[in-house]
């Protein structure tokens, strides 16, 4: 799945980051049959520190994930990947931005 809204990366940038902002497609309770899944996915990214803030939007109607420095390929790996993908329950929007201020250890 490739996520709508960003431009290819600049060369100029050393930190990039991405908020993938995902809307779900499908009624919740549909949604919540495949939450399980999603959620060990989630696990797995964030104790990979591809995924550093992930959660549902509290309207939930979707939910949005901020990746770590990943280049656009990889974001379009991870998102590839993602359960919710896999089963047609999302759409997603990617915005891209040079993380220059940020906490230690990001």
């Amino acid at each position: 799945m490739t996520c709508a809204g960003s431009t290819p990366r600049s060369t100029n940038l050393t930190h990039v980051f991405h908020i993938l902002t995902t809307t779900y497609t499908q009624p919740i309770d549909v949604v919540d049959q495949t939450r399980p899944a999603h959620i060990a996915w989630l696990e797995e990214e964030v104790a990979a520190g591809r995924i550093v803030l992930a959660g549902r939007l509290e309207s939930a109607t979707g939910a949005v994930l901020v990746t770590g420095d990943l280049t656009e390929d990889e974001v379009e790996d991870l998102i590839a990947r993602d359960p919710y993908t896999l089963a047609g329950l999302i759409s997603c929007e990617r915005t891209s931005f040079n993380g220059a201020f940020r906490a230690p250890g990001l």
